[in-house]
């Protein structure tokens, strides 16, 4: 249940500097001068720096943070370049572990020789099944590796108990990205599904299969695919947490899905015969139907295909650009693939993160970034009890509750105090496929051997050089890897303002996803539980309406907006999170007095066009028609645009008129927190 609360990216060194030895502000010359602040800031933060730079081929969207993104994996590349050009690394070591992943990767003249030829030993363990029993074996052996067909278990904190860590049963075994995409009627929904079929057909052929039977088994596995979206939550739904909270006994698994041998699967992963957390009964129970009406032949060809969809990558060039031209051209829009060096880069990352993050935090992440970030994060914290304090809906009963939980919340920054050491991995040079086996193997008995222990909270959920955050509601805590904490979204030579304004507002986002309307049904013990009066429980859901009615009338084009309730929680935490930030970053200044006016913008102006500079993403439209279905950030514009025009301090800072686009009529403000 870990929130992700920002696209994965990078950061890059900041540009420019006001002199030499001083704070630098924002970049003025990304500015569109002939925009207005007041009628679009996201136009007018960072217009000209995007019509400069238009979106690389390889990329779905761009921007100075984008970008940096890409230079960041530059500095992972950097070193794994080190440490796959030395060959004598002790066995199992982290610098041979990653070097000869990242090496077996790059070596493309041998992937492309090997062809399908490291997947086959899977296609044909699973064309080898005879019976419904070795059918059930071979998707526990497709789980070992990570490939989550029909449905996955993974550990996480008890809901009810988050000192212990229990299995989650989640569904999975889609191809496409969600159940509307094989469910829904409007044009898009139909085109997609024709070149699902085109490219589940082709992929089938590029591992031997003649044409015509190819064809047929894309039949065969959309239709599969559609009973089991048919079975899904959608993707608000996906966002309740009550919904999926079905504590569920060992023995009531076999009541659940009788034709399943949970017995055989537990005692195969290794796992305890404990209770779980059913995520998506009616989910389990059409896998059991599966299993008990579907031929054979048609689950081997269903499991076939998600072992090709999961390998395709590590495959040879046809492969990977039949994966790239579904994948990547048609639902994100993209029109050339990345280099192989980026995702190799990105994959060693993905796998085996922590084997190169000692040395990624050494080059990248110096002490006086990680203390002038924790002075920061103390202030936002205290920024978020002033807020709650002075709330004029909420009685005093529910504030301390809030309050507590607010109290409780446990910042991590930059990375583990202990890096995971790997041990018993088996990389090698041969096979760039059989390394991820190895590693993706290991990484999930690493997750599975903390079920039914007490809650280990050392452990992160994202690798060092990440470029991203994350709040869990189950432990209360906020997370920041030191891939995130870079310029420009933080620079040690930057000023409070240009840092608070970016990185404060991550910061203060991810406080608010606390108190947004998933995390708001989390205790300070990190439990499924209410802590509200009814009386402010219905104020609050009030309040979050009025961010679903405003994003509700966000267009992308002309019939198809943001879904307010997919991107309610989000949307709450960018409000909450630059008034807070902002708050806080004027109490930072107490004693110390205003910062400078640079470039002829006041701090209170830096402050806002950080946040819009460093959120300001130009994006495919292919990427929005994609995002707006099923992901619940907003697109870049309105997330600027969005919680900025609620702020009476933005439009302080710019002296905006009552009228101005960039501000929201009274009546119609909305302020959670």
């Amino acid at each position: 249940m870990i929130r992700s609360s920002l696209p994965l990216v990078a950061l890059l060194a900041a540009a420019t500097t006001a002199s030499a030895g001083a704070l630098h502000g924002i970049h003025p010359e990304d500015i569109n001068r002939k925009g207005d602040a007041c009628t679009d800031f996201f136009d007018y933060a960072n217009g000209a720096w995007r019509q400069q730079n238009p979106i690389p081929n390889y990329m779905d969207r761009w921007s100075r943070r984008w970008q940096s993104g890409e230079v960041n994996k530059e500095h992972v590349r950097d070193i794994l370049t080190e440490l796959s050009a030395k060959t004598d690394w002790p066995k199992g070591s982290a610098g041979q572990l990653a070097g000869d992943f990242y090496a077996a990767c790059m070596d493309e003249s041998q992937v492309n020789a090997l062809g399908s030829k490291p997947v086959q030993p899977w296609l044909s363990q699973i064309d080898a099944i005879g019976d419904k029993a070795g059918l059930q074996g071979m998707i526990g052996k497709l789980h070992d590796v990570g490939v989550a067909v029909p449905f996955q278990v993974f550990a996480g904190e008890d809901a009810h108990d988050p000192s212990q860590t229990i299995a989650y049963f989640y569904a999975g075994g889609l191809g496409m990205p969600d159940r509307d995409y094989y469910l829904k009627t409007e044009p898009r929904f139909v085109e997609a599904r024709a070149k699902y079929l085109e490219h589940v057909a082709k992929m089938f052929e590029l591992a031997g299969t003649p044409a015509a039977q190819a064809r047929q088994n894309a039949d065969t596995v959309f239709a599969f695919e559609k009973r089991l979206a048919q079975a899904s939550f959608d993707n608000v739904q996906l966002r309740d947490p009550k919904l999926q909270d079905n504590p569920t006994a060992f023995a009531d698994l076999s009541k659940l899905a009788p034709g399943f041998d949970w017995g055989r699967y537990f005692d195969a992963a290794h796992m305890p015969r404990n209770a779980v957390i059913v995520t998506q009964p009616k989910f389990l129970q059409q896998v059991d139907k599966e299993l008990a009406t579907t031929p054979l032949p048609q689950w081997k060809t269903y499991l076939q295909w998600h072992v090709l969809n999961t390998a395709a990558d590590s495959l040879s060039q046809p492969f990977v650009e039949e994966n790239f031209a579904f994948n990547g051209k048609y639902l994100s829009g993209t029109t050339e693939i990345k280099p192989r060096w980026k995702r190799c880069a990105e994959a060693t990352d993905q796998q085996l993160g922590e084997a190169l993050g000692a040395k990624y935090v050494e080059k990248y992440f110096p002490p006086e970034a990680k203390a002038r970030m924790q002075e920061m994060v103390k202030n936002i914290l205290l920024a978020m009890d002033d807020t709650i304090h002075e709330l004029d809906w909420m009685d005093e009963a529910t504030k301390q509750k809030a309050l507590e939980k607010r109290a409780t919340f446990f910042p991590k920054l930059g990375y583990p105090d202990k890096f995971k050491d790997y041990q018993g991995v088996v990389i090698s040079r041969d096979s760039s496929w059989d390394n991820v086996v190895a590693a993706s193997r290991w990484n999930v008995a690493d997750n599975r051997s903390q079920v039914g222990k007490p809650t280990d909270r050392s452990r992160w959920g994202m690798t060092p050089p990440t470029s991203n955050a994350y709040y869990n509601p189950l432990q209360n805590e906020i997370v920041f890897p030191a891939g995130i904490l870079q310029p420009p979204a933080f620079d040690v030579n930057a000023t409070d303002a240009v840092n608070y304004g970016a990185i404060g507002v991550v910061i203060g986002h991810e406080i608010s996803h606390g108190f947004d309307d998933q995390g708001a049904q989390f205790d300070a013990q990190g439990r499924l539980a209410n802590w509200w009066t009814p009386e402010d429980n219905k104020q609050f859901q009030a309040k979050g309406q009025c961010v679903v009615d405003q994003f509700e009338g966000y267009f992308i084009e002309p019939n198809v907006h943001h879904n307010g309730k997919l991107v309610l929680g989000e949307s709450i935490g960018d409000l909450a999170g630059a008034k807070i930030a902002y708050r806080a970053y004027l109490k930072s200044r107490e004693g110390k007095g205003p910062e400078p006016t640079l470039d002829g913008f006041t701090p209170e102006q830096q402050f806002f066009l950080a946040w819009g500079q460093w959120r300001g993403d130009e994006t495919r439209m292919e990427t929005q028609r994609t995002m707006i279905q099923g992901d619940p950030h907003p697109i870049a514009k309105y997330r600027v645009n969005g919680p900025l025009s609620n702020l009476p301090a933005f439009r302080a800072a710019f002296n905006c008129k009552a009228d101005a686009p960039m501000v929201r009529p009274e009546a119609d403000r909305c302020e959670v927190w």
